[in-house]
């Protein structure tokens, strides 16, 4: 195939697409059009990934999900390596490791490489999983034999490897490889390239092997102020949990990490949220002034509730748990701010690794523990849900939450 002159991303795609479709070799899934496309000879093609050094050496792997990767994932769990593969729209976290049963014959195996697999026999990784990826394989729409390449248009892949990068999971030299389909190694115009573009080493089709010899640098880690490419700025956070605590560990660091048009947001000074974070800042001022906290005495801090509040009966409390014993109870207001999860009170709990939030009804307790999930502190991903046992006036049963 061949990419016109002036063709934008979108239209290699379509041609890409239409021509697998109409010349018969799209496969399971189809159409494949808005997919990575599977195509006949997927499996041939993922097995030539054996033959190569840097899978032979690697010991754990990230594969995506896609369908056309199957074989590569096979290939890694009869090889015993460590596979990991992205969570679905990474809304539950960034890896699943897949672990197949004790035992585990060829066919089991197999179930494990599919979607299905991924399912049943994984466990998830969070940021502070501590992976170290050795090799990188990953779908494409289109590539060209730079090892430039064209994904399906929402940015995942992109996004998945500037988050390992920026966790420490890949390194400069880390090697990526793509499987396509031979019509699907096309000529792209580099001017169609981003710096959030993730190129590829190893290109394996049915009859190929191809080392591209890339010298394009890949991303190195997020660029913030562009993320708005997976999706609008706010959205994107809430639509990815980890990301939110990966943004929230880099600003701790000291790191930029404004958003595109996030400057234009501090203007809405006195939005819910704005004025939600102000009267955290001053019930925690106020704290301070009168030493209602006394960790050192008895490791357990319980901010003061309005008593018309307390009395109206309406209070919902959110149980925060598997809090390490390293973190203070100022980092974790901190990340309330951050989160524009602000509480009416906070019962901090430190010694049983816990803490309480009251929030004023159920609906803002339940955006607060959306707004949460996944946040990382201290090397723990927190649990965050509603407290099991709600009382009258804002009580919670706090021995009942283990």
């Amino acid at each position: 195939l061949c990419s016109p002159a002036g063709a934008s991303k979108q239209d290699v795609r379509e041609k890409v697409w239409d021509y697998l479709e109409r010349s018969g070799l799209a496969a399971f899934p189809r159409p494949v059009h808005h997919r990575i496309p599977n195509f006949e000879g997927s499996h041939q093609a993922c097995c030539s990934v054996k033959e190569l050094e840097v899978f032979n050496r690697a010991h754990e792997i990230k594969v995506d999900p896609d369908k056309p990767l199957e074989g590569v994932r096979l290939a890694a769990l009869q090889a015993r390596k460590t596979l990991l593969v992205p969570t679905p729209r990474l809304r539950t976290g960034l890896f699943n490791r897949i672990v197949p049963p004790p035992g585990a014959t060829k066919e089991i195996l197999r179930i494990c490489a599919t979607s299905q697999g991924i399912k049943e026999y994984s466990v998830p990784v969070g940021l502070d999983g501590k992976a170290r990826v050795d090799l990188v394989v990953v779908g494409s729409v289109a590539v060209s034999e730079k090892g430039w390449r064209i994904g399906k248009g929402e940015g995942y892949a992109d996004m998945e490897y500037a988050m390992m990068v920026s966790m420490g999971a890949v390194q400069e030299d880390t090697p990526v490889i793509t499987i396509v389909h031979d019509c699907q190694v096309v000529d792209i115009a580099e001017e169609l390239l981003d710096d959030h573009d993730l190129t590829v080493d190893y290109i394996l089709t049915p009859t190929r092997t191809i080392k591209t010899n890339c010298i394009r640098p890949k991303p190195q880690g997020i660029i913030w102020h562009k993320a708005s490419y997976l999706c609008s700025h706010y959205e994107m956070l809430e639509k990815i949990p980890i990301l939110k605590s990966l943004r929230y560990r880099e600003k701790q660091a000291g790191k930029d990490v404004t958003l595109q048009d996030e400057h234009s947001d501090l203007a809405n000074a006195n939005t819910p949220a704005a004025l939600n974070e102000k009267a955290m800042a001053e019930n925690t001022r106020l704290q301070a002034a009168t030493g209602s906290a006394q960790l050192g005495q008895h490791d357990v801090e319980s901010d003061s509730l309005s008593p018309r509040l307390e009395e109206s009966g309406m209070i919902t409390t959110v149980f925060v748990g598997n809090i390490p014993p390293s973190v203070r109870v100022s980092e974790l207001k901190c990340a309330l701010r951050e989160f524009h999860a602000t509480p009416l009170r906070l019962n901090w709990q430190g010694a049983q690794h816990r803490a309480f939030l009251d929030y004023k009804d159920k609906a803002t307790a339940e955006n607060a523990v959306s707004s949460l999930k996944g946040l990382s502190l201290g090397g723990n991903t927190l649990r965050v849900e509603l407290a099991k046992n709600q009382r009258n006036k804002g009580q919670v049963e706090i021995n009942s939450q283990k």
